[in-house]
């Protein structure tokens, strides 16, 4: 399936971004900026079923991944420097690292794993039968957000098909890529949904770098996006010069 791709920026770097559930492309609106003041040129996908991609009759992670690169493979003239991804983006960005064999790779809160008993049914129970939430409701749950992020959610919220929750009736697909194919990065939630202590001790394990970002809910670039920024940038000044030669010390977009 052809995505929809929001491409922006003319640097001679390539970042890949992968949206969470109920999200889109628009979600990376000051990511996609720092991205791009850093040298990047920016590839934001909408998921099958989200933004103004096409709806699917099926939803997995194996799809979501194999849609991304199929539309992508076309627009890269080799492995891409960068693919990023936030909760089942996250997950998805890891098989799509798997097949593209990117330079580096980031998972915001990944869906490295699902809540088990009645936790975990009430998970999918609350994204299949919960109303689409009022402005004030999303203001008063996610109360770092800024006006213009709560406006893209209410936005994204309704191009969203809530048939994409049956992609997760199966639970097993939701699980850490079984191997490494670059240097990785985790950055977590403070209160992470998705991710637990031992869960995060054996992504370290794994060879993983993680990290947590203090204070922040699950969309962690939303809730601190300074704070994000800070440690993906870091991260990637840390690596070889190939990888962060774009990205000078100190070099940042305005917040």
């Amino acid at each position: 399936m052809q995505l929809a791709v929001h491409e922006s920026g003319g640097g001679p770097r390539t970042a890949i971004l992968i949206h969470g559930i109920m999200s889109d492309s628009r979600a990376w609106h000051r990511v996609t900026a720092e991205l791009e003041a850093q040298g990047f040129r920016v590839l934001a996908v909408d998921l099958a079923g989200h933004g103004c991609s096409p709806r699917a009759v099926r939803y997995s992670p194996a799809a979501w991944a194999s849609d991304v690169v199929e539309t992508l493979e076309p627009l890269l003239d080799g492995p891409p420097d960068i693919v990023m991804g936030h909760s089942l983006g996250g997950l998805v960005a890891s098989i799509v690292a798997d097949r593209l064999a990117p330079r580096a790779a980031i998972y915001i809160d990944p869906a490295f794993s699902f809540p088990k008993g009645v936790k975990g049914w009430a998970f999918k129970a609350f994204f299949a039968v919960a109303p689409r939430p009022r402005r004030s409701v999303l203001v008063r749950m996610n109360p770092k957000w800024s006006a213009a992020d709560v406006d893209i959610e209410l936005a994204t919220l309704r191009d969203w098909d809530k048939r994409t929750i049956l992609g997760f009736t199966d639970t097993r697909p939701l699980v850490p890529p079984a191997r490494l194919v670059a240097p990785t990065l985790v950055v977590l939630a403070e209160k992470s949904l998705l991710i637990t202590a031992k869960v995060a001790r054996q992504l370290r394990h794994q060879g993983m770098t993680v990290e947590t970002v203090q204070g922040t809910g699950h969309t962690v670039f939303r809730d601190d996006h300074a704070g994000f920024m800070d440690a993906v940038l870091g991260w990637l000044r840390e690596l070889s010069p190939v990888t962060a030669e774009s990205v000078p010390a100190g070099a940042r977009a305005a917040a």
